[in-house]
């Protein structure tokens, strides 16, 4: 099987399908809601300038994805996989957001698991950047098993750099928490 960071993955709820550029729009009426940010690095991504730098950065990644409700087949919220190290065997997801609306609703938790298992197929360790005020989602992703591992300044796309947790899980550690 070829290692691809961008493939469309499917679950019983969702279908994470490849960013394109003209999901522009789409994305960013997802986005526009100024609480989805307020934990972030960058608050203001709700502003239609700001998430364009984001939107720009995560199509250059060639690896963010727009994740699609199955049965609404509306746009619910965004992901990325990003800086695979093929020497470390290791892999980063990050800059994920869903539309309120979906909190608290186990989405993360299934969408991080079914990125997980691909990603397991491929590398032997995932790390998450998730912003130092990002309580809810330092949260989510403990939740998941992954540890925190380091605390370091992260420059984002045309944006400043802000601090960020780094947290880690093994593929190992993964194997024994399904």
């Amino acid at each position: 099987m070829e290692f691809n960071i961008q493939p469309i993955l499917e679950t019983e709820k969702v279908i994470l399908y490849p960013l394109q550029e003209e999901d522009f729009e789409v994305l960013y009426t997802t986005a526009s809601d100024p609480k989805i940010w307020e934990q972030h690095p960058n608050k203001d991504r709700w502003r239609k300038d700001i998430f364009k730098t984001f939107f720009d950065g995560a199509i250059q990644s060639k690896g963010a994805f727009k994740i699609v409700n199955k049965v609404t087949e509306s746009v619910i919220g965004s992901t990325r996989i990003y800086d695979y190290n093929e020497q470390e065997n290791c892999i980063f997801i990050g800059y994920t957001f869903y539309t309120v609306a979906y909190w608290g609703k186990g989405l993360n938790r299934l969408v991080k698991t079914t990125m997980l298992d691909y990603l397991f197929q491929f590398v032997s360790k995932v790390y998450f950047h998730i912003g130092a005020d990002n309580i809810r989602s330092q949260i989510a992703i403990s939740r998941l098993g992954a540890e925190k591992v380091a605390e370091k300044e992260v420059t984002y796309f045309g944006e400043a750099p802000k601090l960020n947790f780094m947290y880690e899980i093994s593929k190992e550690k993964w194997e024994q928490e399904i």
